[in-house]
């Protein structure tokens, strides 16, 4: 969990980035990879998992629901399975930490499990409403008892056996989705899924992995209908989980926007329901190379070299926002210091992530120089032209690891330090940022080919 007590961190600018590096592993894989195995009969090996405080929370509530869990090495993690419907009652409060995803994720497992489980979390978790997963797991039986507005803490009473249901996604949100498709794996029949706009598949990915019988459907219009038959027999497997798309986004804009710069990052997950933020940073005019392009565990991997760039404002279309959701606060950034605006919209998402992040974005890039314009669902930037914001100030992290990673990483293009008022947050996705960051700032004798594995 968080530190006790805040730990503020100053960043300035520091000069050309260089270096070869690997980030933590995807973290929405490794949340799939634990609760899977936790699910399978029988070991399942992991490597690559991200040993972040939100993904330790899933680890923690598996054990406390039966599943066998050891670390064997760092990074390296092996599962004992209790089976689909084998899940057994806590005895005591699931305490999620940060993590949404864990939360929603969880949520769904228990909701077709004959027990009952409350979830509790700290004070930004326990602000985020879970009423858009409550509701399609409710016509599946389940019961709940929530907080006012559907927040933490809430109990679940699951059902056995549940309801399959046909569910059409009013929002475009992957933790709904995966938390109807793991609720189906222990409920008799079909459980049916439309999603109108596509999000992140890592979890029919991985169910496909572990032999779950499901399959996906695509019309004319890009609507996938993905069916589920329960009740599903998992089988164990070994799991190589590829960098964090999400992770790698911060430094590889931190090599963007500093001149001299080049950084490469390795084995970094390329789905391409994540690659937005690359794809809108190409459109900026960013020169980005990707090697070694391969697949591991059914998911395409890459190695990607970020040069210093000039870049140019663009217009985000709304529909690529499901594909960046995350990466929004880090783009941001990039758009501050690029020749002429940046405009997004369609991103109302963001004001309930682990925080209002369109509104500590706008203030923060105000307060170090930028100019900005916050509307209900984006924001409009007025980049510098490649010149230094001004910095000289301290940004309000509100308990969200992207909101200081962000801000870190600005810290590189302003002419006063930037301090962040809480750095402790960043663990809950990227332990090692700091130490990274600082590294890319240390010229190595032969960066194309020193890997720093920090």
């Amino acid at each position: 969990m968080h530190e006790a007590h805040p730990r503020p961190a100053t960043f300035c600018h520091s000069g050309p980035l260089c270096g070869t590096f690997r980030v933590p592993g995807d973290k929405s894989i490794s949340h799939r990879a634990l609760m899977l195995s936790a699910l399978a009969v029988g070991e399942s090996r992991i490597t690559g998992l991200l040993e972040g405080e939100d993904v330790l929370s899933t680890a923690a509530a598996m054990r406390a629901m039966g599943a066998t869990i050891h670390q064997t090495g760092e990074g390296c993690w092996t599962v004992y399975g209790v089976g689909v419907g084998g899940l057994m009652q806590p005895a005591g409060a699931l305490d999620m930490g940060n993590s949404g995803t864990s939360t929603r994720l969880l949520m769904g497992l228990v909701a077709s499990h004959r027990l009952t489980a409350t979830f509790i979390g700290d004070a930004s978790l326990s602000k985020r409403p879970m009423g858009r997963v409550i509701d399609p797991l409710s016509l599946m039986g389940a019961e709940f008892n929530a907080s006012p507005g559907g927040t933490l803490p809430l109990m679940v009473h699951g059902l056995v056996p549940a309801i399959p249901i046909q569910y059409r996604l009013p929002v475009a949100s992957a933790q709904v989705k995966s938390a109807i498709l793991l609720a189906g794996l222990n409920t008799p029949g079909i459980t049916e899924i439309i999603e109108p706009v596509p999000t992140r598949d890592h979890s029919e990915r991985m169910l496909h992995g572990f032999g779950a019988d499901l399959t996906v459907e695509v019309d004319g219009n890009g609507t996938r209908t993905i069916r589920l038959i329960g009740e599903a027999e998992l089988k164990p497997q070994i799991i190589d989980v590829p960098g964090d798309p999400s992770s790698a986004a911060f430094p590889i804009v931190a090599a963007l926007i500093t001149p001299g710069s080049e950084v490469t990052i390795t084995h970094v997950g390329m789905n391409p329901t994540r690659t937005g933020i690359y794809r809108m940073l190409e459109a900026m005019g960013a020169d980005l190379t990707y090697a070694n392009q391969r697949e591991v565990g059914g998911e395409p991997v890459a190695d990607i070299t970020a040069r210093h760039s000039i870049l140019r404002g663009i217009e985000v279309p709304p529909d690529i926002a499901p594909s960046m959701i995350d990466e929004f606060p880090i783009f941001f950034v990039a758009a501050s210091v690029a020749q002429g605006r940046t405009i997004t919209s369609g991103l109302e998402e963001l004001r309930v992530k682990e925080s209002d992040r369109l509104a500590l974005m706008a203030a923060g890039l105000t307060a170090v120089g930028a100019q900005v314009e916050e509307r209900a669902d984006g924001l409009i930037i007025n980049g510098t032209g490649g010149e230094n914001l001004a910095g000289g100030v301290t940004i309000k992290s509100a308990l969200d690891h992207r909101i200081a990673m962000s801000f870190a990483v600005a810290g590189q293009r302003c002419t006063h330090n930037v301090t962040i008022d809480d750095v402790s947050p960043i663990a809950t996705s990227f332990p090692n940022f700091e130490a990274m960051l600082s590294a890319m700032t240390t010229p190595l004798s032969a960066p194309a080919k020193a890997v720093v594995d920090l």
